[in-house]
């Protein structure tokens, strides 16, 4: 998960504590962070590829629609599938996202039950029904 804002990564966490799917979240807290992470740099030599990258977009130091950019543009990356889960309603986010190869792109609600429902689907479908590449 790249997320700058505590409040929403805690529940997005809350939201998955009840998950049957076996999974570990990782947190990258701006663009530059989740960069290195996922290219296993620094700090995360040993880093776990993920299986799925939530992503918000407006991040600090590499906003979220450089980070898609450069994970659509790197081999090694591109398969990883990105769900952009953003604040954002801006059409023009959303057709750039999608130009970039997004694999989906959803808004996040304020409202708590309908983020635990968004986050619940998010898992329901990547993590249990979707197949995905192998690493």
């Amino acid at each position: 998960m790249v997320e700058d804002n505590q409040a929403d990564i805690r529940l997005i966490k809350e939201a998955l504590k009840t998950s049957l799917v076996p999974h570990e979240i990782i947190t990258a807290r701006d663009g530059m962070d989740a960069m290195a992470y996922l290219r296993q740099e620094g700090q995360y030599l040993d880093a776990p590829r993920p299986d799925i990258i939530l992503l918000d977009l407006n991040l600090p130091k590499k906003d979220g629609r450089e980070v898609l950019a450069e994970i659509k543009a790197d081999p090694n990356l591109k398969r990883i599938p990105v769900v952009v889960l953003t604040t954002s309603r801006n059409e023009d986010d959303i057709f750039h996202s999608y130009d970039l190869h997004v694999n989906c792109y959803i808004t996040k609600s304020r409202n708590l039950t309908q983020l635990f429902q968004i986050v619940k689907g998010i898992e329901e479908f990547w993590l249990s029904i979707a197949t995905l590449p192998s690493k």
